[in-house]
């Protein structure tokens, strides 16, 4: 008879997460929600619908039914058409002048209303003209308003990040000393980033009074009295610089930390190296400073540049976007048609261009500042 060894039977483990790593993960999920939640019901689930409204004709109080209506939200927002007019001849061939000698030309509204020889400037109005030889060249648009907030913000952005971000280098490279009191200086350049910025768009506002702000004050004194006051958020010329000088002033000190933060992670033993080999101060920063601020400078740009792009309390508190739409910006336009209007499509609608724009630059400028393969 042949005896048979019974083989151990081997149980193989069940798939999936054992029970307390499946109580970790719930655990995990359970205090991530209320962030998940708070992201569902004020970022994703708003921009979803601002999406979807910005292809309705969709108003927040209106007894007509939500259409949808395509792009024509859009192309009202983005249209835009150079147009050249020839001057007036007068019964001899001769170009007509006014009074004081300048070129007439024919009215603008005889080719912009319901004019059959030119339909695509039908509804159109002018943003802006220059004359060039007799000829004068029109740039019109059908939002002019919307074109000129859109112009302003670029420039904003423009000014603000490279002015912003290279003040905010200089004063960490001042403060980044072992000096005495230094903590002291940092609080002092920090401060303006903790103050709500209605409160101080409610104080630049006084320095930039025209008659009696400290601004035009300071400027006399300095000047003997020969510098004559300015309107400074009342001058077309001159607000948006105003809203720019202030804006840059207060969000300094916050990327200065994060400057600073950059220039501590900078090994001393390179600068220590350097200064053996006889470098001198800029070639220090060239080549020791800066390559090590790379990272840095890509967060500090990116972020300055989203920030300006949200340009909207400064215009809100200080000018209402005027004087004649001088300090117009996206983000006041969409507020302002979304919720004075109550024209919820248009509003929308800028929202979606602002996203795109920011979308897009930020993906552009990730991509120039990038790591390159040696």
């Amino acid at each position: 008879m042949t005896n048979t060894q019974s083989q151990p039977v081997i149980r193989s483990k069940p798939k999936g997460l054992s029970n307390d790593r499946r109580n970790e993960a719930i655990t995990g999920w359970l205090m991530a929600a209320p962030v998940i939640i708070l992201l569902l019901v004020f970022l994703i689930i708003p921009f979803l619908f601002a999406f979807y409204f910005s292809f309705t004709n969709q108003r927040l109080v209106s007894p007509n039914p939500t259409e949808v209506v395509g792009l024509s939200n859009f192309r009202n927002l983005l249209n835009v058409r150079f147009f050249t007019v020839s001057p007036e001849l007068d019964e001899g061939g001769q170009i007509q002048r006014d009074e004081n000698g300048e070129i007439v030309y024919p009215s603008l509204r005889g080719y912009t209303r319901n004019n059959p020889e030119y339909p695509h400037l039908d509804g159109l109005r002018e943003w802006t003209s220059w004359q060039r030889g007799n000829n004068r060249t029109y740039l019109l648009a059908s939002d002019v308003v919307f074109m000129k907030a859109l112009f302003n913000t670029l420039i904003f952005v423009i000014v603000v990040a490279p002015l912003q971000g290279g003040v905010a280098l200089l004063l960490a490279l001042l403060i980044n000393q072992p000096l005495r009191g230094i903590n002291v200086f940092r609080t002092i350049y920090f401060m303006p980033v903790v103050i709500s910025m209605v409160v101080i768009a409610l104080l630049w506002r006084f320095i930039y009074d025209g008659s009696n702000g400290l601004l035009n004050t300071m400027l006399g004194a300095v000047t003997f009295g020969a510098f004559q006051p300015v309107d400074w958020l009342g001058n077309p010329n001159t607000a948006l610089g105003a809203l720019i000088g202030m804006s840059v002033w207060q969000g300094v000190g916050f990327h200065m930390v994060v400057w600073l933060s950059g220039l501590q992670t900078i090994p001393t033993v390179l600068y220590e190296a350097a200064s053996t080999e006889g470098a001198n101060t800029f070639q220090k920063f060239r080549f020791i400073t800066w390559p090590g601020l790379r990272n840095t400078a890509i967060l500090v740009l990116i972020v300055i540049t989203i920030q300006a792009f949200g340009l909207f309390t400064q215009v809100n508190v200080m000018t209402r976007g005027g004087p004649l739409d001088a300090t117009q910006s996206i983000v006041f336009q969409a507020y302002e048609r979304g919720f004075e209007k109550q024209d919820i499509a248009g509003g929308s609608a800028i929202s979606v261009i602002l996203f795109l724009m920011v979308l897009t630059i930020s993906i552009v400028q990730r991509y120039l500042t990038r790591e390159k393969a040696s």
